[in-house]
Formats: structure tokens, sequence, C-alpha cells
């Protein structure tokens, strides 16, 4: 999977993906900008991951107890930890991040936040944040036994990633109270805006809300 991914991707892309997964690793001041949150919902959450937030404002204002949160790109989880508190035990939190060294970040730190706050309200998943029903780890299992050597292999993947997403949809049609983003919505090329957008409505309740930062 990972070469077929790689050669779908456009250079900029790469390069997006390769700066966020060093990122991950050691901190890059140029990725953010200065913002500040709450202090009352920092304690919880583990110093790498704090040093690791490259958002440019705070979306977690507009979560209400009881919520359900999708975070878009949620990188190393800062935001899902801080919405987790405010939304409470009856709320959930999902992040979606394609990146997989900042979601090993976030799915190591989880437990550790879940410890401290009393209940675990929070999963991060791998998909791309304009196709919210297709588990990217799910396909990589599928691949991992189904490898693609040529046109008709390339041909069988499409079918088993349309399944995937009619069969066990990552994100549910009309299952998310709340959509934020918090300098990620940009990075999705021109091209495949559209369905962003529409996957953001196909996912969120009658009554949905919706709250981004761009840049």
């Amino acid at each position: 999977m990972t070469s077929d991914r790689r050669s779908s991707e456009s250079a900029s892309d790469r390069a997006v993906r390769a700066r966020y997964s060093a990122a991950a690793l050691e901190r890059e001041a140029a990725l953010c900008c200065p913002v500040d949150y709450d202090p009352r919902y920092l304690g919880p959450i583990p110093q790498e991951v704090l040093e690791r937030d490259y958002g440019c404002g705070d979306p977690s204002r507009y979560v209400r107890e009881g919520d359900v949160v999708l975070d878009l790109g949620s990188g190393a989880g800062k935001i899902c930890f801080i919405a987790a508190q405010i939304a409470g035990p009856k709320g959930a939190v999902i992040g979606v991040d394609m990146n997989e060294d900042m979601l090993s970040l976030a799915r190591t730190s989880a437990p550790q936040v879940a410890r401290a706050l009393g209940y675990a309200n929070i999963r991060f998943q791998r998909a791309r944040i304009q196709d919210l029903a297709l588990d990217l780890d799910a396909l990589d299992s599928w691949l991992a036994e189904h490898p693609v050597r040529g046109a008709e292999d390339l041909a069988a993947l499409e079918e088993a990633s349309d399944r995937l997403r009619r069969t066990s949809a990552l994100i549910a049609d009309g299952s998310v109270d709340l959509v934020v983003s918090n300098c990620v919505l940009n990075l999705v090329r021109e091209s495949d805006r559209h369905q962003l957008v529409a996957e953001i409505f196909r996912v969120l309740k009658p009554g949905g809300r919706i709250a981004s930062r761009t840049s």
C-alpha cells in the first residue's frame, strides 16, 4: 500500500506529509501560530503533544457538553484532548488524520489522557479528510493480502475501497454534532475540495455545526 499510495500523491502532497511526519518527531516552530488555550484543559495532556501542536486557532471553544466531535486533521491530538474534556463522558471525539507519525503520537497519548480524566471518549482514525468513509488502516489490511501488481489488481483495489465505504464507513452518515479543523482544510488539493465539503455535510447531523480555521 505504501508504494501505491505514494505514487498517487502529488509532489506537494508528499512534501506536506514529510514535513508533518518530521514535526511529529521534533517540534517545528514555523508550523504553528501563538494561540492561548484555556489552561484548565491542558493539564491532562502529555507535554510532547502540547509541544507538537501546529494549529492557528482554538476551535474547541465551540464544543458543547455531550457533543460528538470530529476533528479533521487532528495531528498529535491536542484539540481532541481538549474537546474530550468539554464534551464529557456523554460525548465522543473522533480525530482523523492520514499522517501515521502524528497518529502514533496521538494514539499513544490517548490512554494517558483517559486515565487523567477518568473516562475514555476519544478515538483516532486514519483517513483522508476528503474521504471520511474509507478507513485506510482497514484498506492496508486488505492490501496486505491482495497486493497490487497490475491493472486487474488495481481494479480489485478500487472495488475493495468502494465496498469498505459502503459496508463499514469510517464516519457514518449524520453521526456528528460538530466538525472542527485547525489550519488543515487549506492543505487539501483544490480539485478535492468539493468532495471535502460534501463529506463534511454527509457526516453532520441535521443542525450540526462547523468550526474551522484555515490560516
